[in-house]
Protein backbone atom coordinates (compact mmCIF):
# COMPACT_ATOMS: atom_id res chain seq x y z
CA UNK A 1 0.00 0.00 0.00
CA UNK A 2 2.71 2.46 0.96
CA UNK A 3 4.84 1.72 -2.13
CA UNK A 4 2.02 2.19 -4.68
CA UNK A 5 1.36 5.69 -3.40
CA UNK A 6 5.04 6.48 -3.09
CA UNK A 7 5.92 5.31 -6.59
CA UNK A 8 3.23 7.33 -8.29
CA UNK A 9 4.42 10.57 -6.79
CA UNK A 10 8.15 9.91 -7.00
CA UNK A 11 8.35 8.59 -10.53
CA UNK A 12 5.55 10.06 -12.61
CA UNK A 13 7.05 13.53 -12.22
CA UNK A 14 10.14 12.21 -13.99
CA UNK A 15 8.22 10.26 -16.68
CA UNK A 16 9.49 6.95 -15.41
CA UNK A 17 7.22 3.93 -14.97
CA UNK A 18 6.54 2.92 -11.38
CA UNK A 19 7.79 -0.56 -12.32
CA UNK A 20 10.91 0.72 -14.07
CA UNK A 21 13.38 -0.13 -11.32
CA UNK A 22 14.72 -2.98 -9.22
CA UNK A 23 13.06 -3.28 -5.81
CA UNK A 24 13.92 -6.40 -3.86
CA UNK A 25 14.39 -7.83 -0.39
CA UNK A 26 17.65 -8.74 1.30
CA UNK A 27 17.46 -10.61 4.58
CA UNK A 28 19.84 -10.03 7.45
CA UNK A 29 23.22 -11.71 6.96
CA UNK A 30 24.72 -10.76 10.33
CA UNK A 31 24.75 -8.04 13.01
CA UNK A 32 28.12 -7.03 14.38
CA UNK A 33 30.67 -4.27 14.90
CA UNK A 34 32.33 -4.54 11.50
CA UNK A 35 32.82 -1.93 8.76
CA UNK A 36 35.24 -2.78 5.91
CA UNK A 37 34.50 0.53 4.20
CA UNK A 38 35.16 3.12 6.94
CA UNK A 39 37.18 0.95 9.35
CA UNK A 40 38.83 -1.75 7.21
CA UNK A 41 40.54 -4.43 9.28
CA UNK A 42 39.44 -2.91 12.58
CA UNK A 43 38.10 -5.50 15.02
CA UNK A 44 35.80 -4.39 16.43
CA UNK A 45 34.59 -1.37 14.45
CA UNK A 46 33.25 1.55 16.53
CA UNK A 47 29.56 0.64 16.33
CA UNK A 48 27.11 -2.09 15.37
CA UNK A 49 25.83 -2.57 11.84
CA UNK A 50 23.25 -4.84 10.31
CA UNK A 51 24.70 -6.34 7.13
CA UNK A 52 22.97 -7.93 4.13
CA UNK A 53 24.12 -9.53 0.87
CA UNK A 54 26.93 -11.93 0.03
CA UNK A 55 28.32 -14.18 2.76
CA UNK A 56 31.94 -13.33 1.91
CA UNK A 57 31.49 -10.12 3.93
CA UNK A 58 34.73 -9.60 5.81
CA UNK A 59 36.52 -7.16 8.08
CA UNK A 60 38.87 -6.22 5.24
CA UNK A 61 37.69 -6.10 1.62
CA UNK A 62 40.36 -4.37 -0.48
CA UNK A 63 38.67 -3.06 -3.65
CA UNK A 64 41.71 -3.93 -5.76
CA UNK A 65 41.68 -7.61 -4.83
CA UNK A 66 38.39 -8.55 -3.17
CA UNK A 67 35.58 -9.77 -5.41
CA UNK A 68 32.46 -10.65 -3.38
CA UNK A 69 30.91 -12.45 -6.37
CA UNK A 70 33.88 -14.80 -6.59
CA UNK A 71 34.25 -15.41 -2.85
CA UNK A 72 30.61 -15.70 -1.75
CA UNK A 73 28.74 -18.99 -1.72
CA UNK A 74 25.31 -17.47 -1.03
CA UNK A 75 23.51 -14.15 -0.80
CA UNK A 76 20.68 -13.01 1.44
CA UNK A 77 19.18 -11.01 -1.45
CA UNK A 78 16.37 -11.95 -3.84
CA UNK A 79 18.60 -11.80 -6.91
CA UNK A 80 21.07 -14.68 -6.59
CA UNK A 81 23.69 -12.91 -8.73
CA UNK A 82 23.86 -10.01 -6.28
CA UNK A 83 26.68 -10.67 -3.82
CA UNK A 84 27.05 -6.99 -2.97
CA UNK A 85 27.12 -5.96 0.68
CA UNK A 86 24.85 -3.30 2.09
CA UNK A 87 24.89 -2.17 5.71
CA UNK A 88 23.42 0.39 8.08
CA UNK A 89 23.44 1.19 11.77
CA UNK A 90 21.21 -0.83 14.09
CA UNK A 91 18.44 0.85 16.09
CA UNK A 92 17.98 0.42 19.85
CA UNK A 93 15.26 1.27 22.33
CA UNK A 94 16.66 2.97 25.43
CA UNK A 95 14.50 2.31 28.47
CA UNK A 96 13.47 5.58 30.15
CA UNK A 97 13.04 3.58 33.37
CA UNK A 98 16.51 2.07 33.84
CA UNK A 99 18.64 3.12 30.83
CA UNK A 100 19.10 -0.40 29.45
CA UNK A 101 18.91 -1.09 25.72
CA UNK A 102 16.99 -3.47 23.48
CA UNK A 103 17.75 -3.87 19.78
CA UNK A 104 14.64 -2.95 17.80
CA UNK A 105 13.39 -5.83 15.62
CA UNK A 106 12.59 -5.38 11.94
CA UNK A 107 9.81 -6.50 9.64
CA UNK A 108 9.42 -7.12 5.93
CA UNK A 109 8.47 -4.30 3.58
CA UNK A 110 5.20 -4.35 1.66
CA UNK A 111 4.89 -7.37 -0.64
CA UNK A 112 8.31 -8.82 0.19
CA UNK A 113 9.56 -11.82 2.14
CA UNK A 114 12.62 -11.29 4.28
CA UNK A 115 14.17 -11.91 7.69
CA UNK A 116 15.13 -8.50 9.02
CA UNK A 117 17.48 -6.81 6.58
CA UNK A 118 16.40 -4.13 4.12
CA UNK A 119 14.61 -3.39 0.89
CA UNK A 120 17.09 -2.37 -1.81
CA UNK A 121 16.29 -0.22 -4.85
CA UNK A 122 18.26 0.43 -8.04
CA UNK A 123 16.54 3.34 -9.80
CA UNK A 124 17.18 4.98 -13.20
CA UNK A 125 16.39 8.51 -12.07
CA UNK A 126 19.44 10.34 -13.40
CA UNK A 127 19.88 8.64 -16.76
CA UNK A 128 18.52 10.16 -19.95
CA UNK A 129 16.35 7.62 -21.77
CA UNK A 130 16.99 5.28 -18.81
CA UNK A 131 20.51 4.53 -20.07
CA UNK A 132 23.10 4.30 -17.35
CA UNK A 133 26.41 2.75 -16.42
CA UNK A 134 26.36 -0.03 -13.82
CA UNK A 135 28.97 0.03 -11.07
CA UNK A 136 32.43 -1.34 -11.75
CA UNK A 137 34.17 -4.12 -9.85
CA UNK A 138 35.47 -2.81 -6.52
CA UNK A 139 33.05 0.14 -6.44
CA UNK A 140 31.89 1.35 -3.04
CA UNK A 141 30.28 4.45 -1.56
CA UNK A 142 28.77 5.94 1.57
CA UNK A 143 25.57 7.95 2.09
CA UNK A 144 24.96 10.01 5.21
CA UNK A 145 27.31 11.01 8.02
CA UNK A 146 27.19 9.48 11.51
CA UNK A 147 28.87 12.58 12.94
CA UNK A 148 26.45 15.15 11.55
CA UNK A 149 24.09 17.22 13.67
CA UNK A 150 22.37 18.67 10.62
CA UNK A 151 19.04 17.71 9.15
CA UNK A 152 19.45 16.22 5.66
CA UNK A 153 15.89 15.02 5.14
CA UNK A 154 16.15 14.88 1.33
CA UNK A 155 18.44 11.85 1.46
CA UNK A 156 18.25 10.52 5.05
CA UNK A 157 14.74 10.38 6.46
CA UNK A 158 12.23 8.61 8.67
CA UNK A 159 8.55 7.92 8.07
CA UNK A 160 6.06 7.36 10.87
CA UNK A 161 3.90 4.56 9.44
CA UNK A 162 0.26 4.27 10.38
CA UNK A 163 0.24 7.84 11.65
CA UNK A 164 -0.01 9.78 8.39
CA UNK A 165 2.19 8.74 5.47
CA UNK A 166 3.88 10.95 2.92
CA UNK A 167 4.41 10.20 -0.75
CA UNK A 168 7.83 10.31 -2.44
CA UNK A 169 10.81 9.06 -0.38
CA UNK A 170 12.08 11.75 1.98
CA UNK A 171 9.30 14.18 1.08
CA UNK A 172 8.02 17.03 3.24
CA UNK A 173 5.96 14.65 5.39
CA UNK A 174 9.01 12.64 6.38
CA UNK A 175 11.46 13.80 9.03
CA UNK A 176 15.24 13.82 9.14
CA UNK A 177 15.02 12.96 12.82
CA UNK A 178 13.42 9.92 14.40
CA UNK A 179 9.68 10.61 14.92
CA UNK A 180 8.75 12.06 18.31
CA UNK A 181 5.38 10.32 18.36
CA UNK A 182 4.28 6.70 18.57
CA UNK A 183 4.14 5.08 15.13
CA UNK A 184 1.53 2.29 15.13
CA UNK A 185 2.80 0.93 11.79
CA UNK A 186 6.48 1.15 12.73
CA UNK A 187 9.22 3.49 11.48
CA UNK A 188 10.66 3.32 8.00
CA UNK A 189 14.18 4.69 7.59
CA UNK A 190 15.21 5.66 4.05
CA UNK A 191 18.77 6.19 2.80
CA UNK A 192 19.24 7.60 -0.71
CA UNK A 193 22.63 7.36 -2.43
CA UNK A 194 24.13 9.64 -5.12
CA UNK A 195 23.21 8.98 -8.77
CA UNK A 196 26.25 10.42 -10.60
CA UNK A 197 29.86 9.20 -10.88
CA UNK A 198 33.13 10.87 -11.90
CA UNK A 199 33.72 8.02 -14.35
CA UNK A 200 37.21 7.28 -13.03
CA UNK A 201 37.44 6.33 -9.36
CA UNK A 202 35.76 3.32 -7.79
CA UNK A 203 36.27 4.86 -4.35
CA UNK A 204 37.63 7.98 -2.68
CA UNK A 205 39.19 8.70 0.74
CA UNK A 206 35.88 9.92 2.17
CA UNK A 207 33.92 7.32 0.13
CA UNK A 208 31.81 10.18 -1.24
CA UNK A 209 33.88 12.48 -3.47
CA UNK A 210 33.83 10.15 -6.50
CA UNK A 211 30.02 10.35 -6.61
CA UNK A 212 27.50 13.19 -6.48
CA UNK A 213 23.80 13.85 -6.18
CA UNK A 214 22.29 15.25 -9.35
CA UNK A 215 20.16 17.74 -7.45
CA UNK A 216 22.28 18.50 -4.38
CA UNK A 217 20.78 15.58 -2.51
CA UNK A 218 17.89 13.19 -2.63
CA UNK A 219 16.24 11.65 -5.65
CA UNK A 220 18.02 12.35 -8.93
CA UNK A 221 16.99 14.41 -11.91
CA UNK A 222 17.94 14.09 -15.57
CA UNK A 223 21.16 16.09 -15.25
CA UNK A 224 24.46 15.10 -13.62
CA UNK A 225 27.00 17.83 -12.74
CA UNK A 226 29.96 18.28 -15.08
CA UNK A 227 32.33 17.03 -12.37
CA UNK A 228 30.43 13.73 -12.17
CA UNK A 229 28.98 13.27 -15.67
CA UNK A 230 28.27 9.53 -15.64
CA UNK A 231 24.74 8.46 -14.59
CA UNK A 232 24.75 5.42 -12.31
CA UNK A 233 21.84 3.51 -10.78
CA UNK A 234 20.49 5.40 -7.79
CA UNK A 235 20.65 3.02 -4.85
CA UNK A 236 18.16 3.41 -2.01
CA UNK A 237 17.67 1.45 1.21
CA UNK A 238 14.47 1.12 3.22
CA UNK A 239 14.67 -0.28 6.74
CA UNK A 240 11.45 -1.19 8.52
CA UNK A 241 11.76 -0.86 12.30
CA UNK A 242 9.14 -2.68 14.36
CA UNK A 243 8.50 -0.04 17.01
CA UNK A 244 4.90 -1.05 17.76
CA UNK A 245 5.80 -2.56 21.15
CA UNK A 246 7.13 0.75 22.46
CA UNK A 247 3.81 2.55 22.69
CA UNK A 248 3.90 4.15 26.14
CA UNK A 249 2.84 7.74 25.44
CA UNK A 250 5.22 8.96 28.15
CA UNK A 251 8.12 8.01 25.86
CA UNK A 252 7.22 10.64 23.28
CA UNK A 253 6.79 14.40 23.13
CA UNK A 254 8.48 17.61 21.97
CA UNK A 255 12.11 16.73 21.18
CA UNK A 256 11.54 13.43 22.96
CA UNK A 257 11.52 9.83 21.72
CA UNK A 258 13.06 6.59 23.08
CA UNK A 259 15.16 5.31 20.17
CA UNK A 260 18.88 5.66 19.50
CA UNK A 261 21.11 4.43 16.69
CA UNK A 262 24.01 2.13 17.49
CA UNK A 263 26.55 4.93 17.03
CA UNK A 264 24.88 6.90 19.84
CA UNK A 265 22.69 9.25 17.81
CA UNK A 266 19.49 9.88 19.75
CA UNK A 267 18.19 12.33 17.15
CA UNK A 268 18.55 10.38 13.90
CA UNK A 269 20.28 12.86 11.59
CA UNK A 270 23.39 10.67 11.48
CA UNK A 271 21.76 7.57 10.01
CA UNK A 272 23.91 6.34 7.13
CA UNK A 273 24.40 3.52 4.67
CA UNK A 274 27.41 1.75 3.16
CA UNK A 275 27.47 0.11 -0.27
CA UNK A 276 30.02 -2.35 -1.65
CA UNK A 277 29.36 -3.58 -5.19
CA UNK A 278 29.42 -7.32 -5.81
CA UNK A 279 27.08 -8.28 -8.68
CA UNK A 280 28.33 -11.25 -10.69
CA UNK A 281 29.89 -10.49 -14.07
CA UNK A 282 27.74 -8.00 -16.04
CA UNK A 283 24.41 -9.03 -14.50
CA UNK A 284 23.60 -5.58 -13.12
CA UNK A 285 24.35 -3.90 -16.46
CA UNK A 286 22.03 -6.38 -18.19
CA UNK A 287 19.29 -5.51 -15.71
CA UNK A 288 19.77 -1.77 -16.18
CA UNK A 289 19.68 -2.19 -19.98
CA UNK A 290 16.48 -4.24 -19.69
CA UNK A 291 14.57 -1.74 -17.56
CA UNK A 292 13.05 0.27 -20.44
CA UNK A 293 11.79 -2.90 -22.14
CA UNK A 294 9.73 -4.02 -19.18
CA UNK A 295 11.63 -7.30 -18.95
CA UNK A 296 13.12 -6.17 -15.67
CA UNK A 297 10.98 -4.71 -12.91
CA UNK A 298 11.05 -4.77 -9.14
CA UNK A 299 11.75 -8.31 -7.85
CA UNK A 300 10.78 -9.96 -11.15
CA UNK A 301 13.58 -9.35 -13.63
CA UNK A 302 13.73 -11.96 -16.39
CA UNK A 303 17.38 -11.27 -17.23
CA UNK A 304 18.46 -12.05 -13.66
CA UNK A 305 18.41 -15.22 -11.57
CA UNK A 306 15.89 -15.14 -8.75
CA UNK A 307 15.99 -17.25 -5.60
CA UNK A 308 13.15 -17.88 -3.19
CA UNK A 309 12.66 -15.87 -0.05
CA UNK A 310 13.28 -19.04 1.93
CA UNK A 311 16.67 -19.56 0.26
CA UNK A 312 17.71 -15.94 0.78
CA UNK A 313 16.81 -16.18 4.47
CA UNK A 314 19.03 -19.27 4.85
CA UNK A 315 22.13 -17.26 3.92
CA UNK A 316 23.76 -16.25 7.21
CA UNK A 317 27.26 -15.50 8.44
CA UNK A 318 28.56 -15.96 11.96
CA UNK A 319 29.89 -12.89 13.72
CA UNK A 320 33.56 -12.21 13.05
CA UNK A 321 33.58 -9.87 16.03
CA UNK A 322 31.90 -12.11 18.58
CA UNK A 323 29.96 -10.12 21.19
CA UNK A 324 26.47 -9.54 22.48
CA UNK A 325 24.88 -6.86 20.30
CA UNK A 326 21.45 -7.39 21.79
CA UNK A 327 19.74 -10.56 20.64
CA UNK A 328 16.04 -10.40 19.84
CA UNK A 329 14.11 -9.33 22.92
CA UNK A 330 17.22 -9.26 25.12
CA UNK A 331 18.26 -6.29 27.24
CA UNK A 332 21.85 -5.04 27.44
CA UNK A 333 23.32 -2.50 29.87
CA UNK A 334 25.02 -0.33 27.24
CA UNK A 335 25.31 0.08 23.51
CA UNK A 336 27.91 -2.33 22.07
CA UNK A 337 31.33 -0.79 22.43
CA UNK A 338 30.15 1.41 25.29
CA UNK A 339 29.04 4.09 22.80
CA UNK A 340 27.62 7.14 24.60
CA UNK A 341 24.21 8.49 23.62
CA UNK A 342 24.03 12.08 22.36
CA UNK A 343 21.08 14.28 21.48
Amino acid sequence: MYWNTLAAAALLSQSVSAQNMLRFACSQLTVERADPLVSPGQSPAPHTHQIIGGNSFNLSMDPATYDPAAKSTCTSCTYSEDFSNYWTASLYFKSPENGTFQRVPQFANVGLQQDGGMTVYYMPYSAKNNKMTAFKKGFRMLAGDPMTKKNNRVSICHRCLGNGEGFAPCDSKDTGELPNKFCPGGIRATIIFPSCWDGVNIDSPDHKSHVAYSNSGGLGSQNCPSTHPVPIPQVMYEVMWQTQNYKNTAYYGTNKQPFVYSFGDGVGYGQHGDYLFGWKDDSLQKAMDALPSGKCANANCSVLKIQSGADSMKCKKAQQVVEDVGASGKWIKQLPGGVAVTY
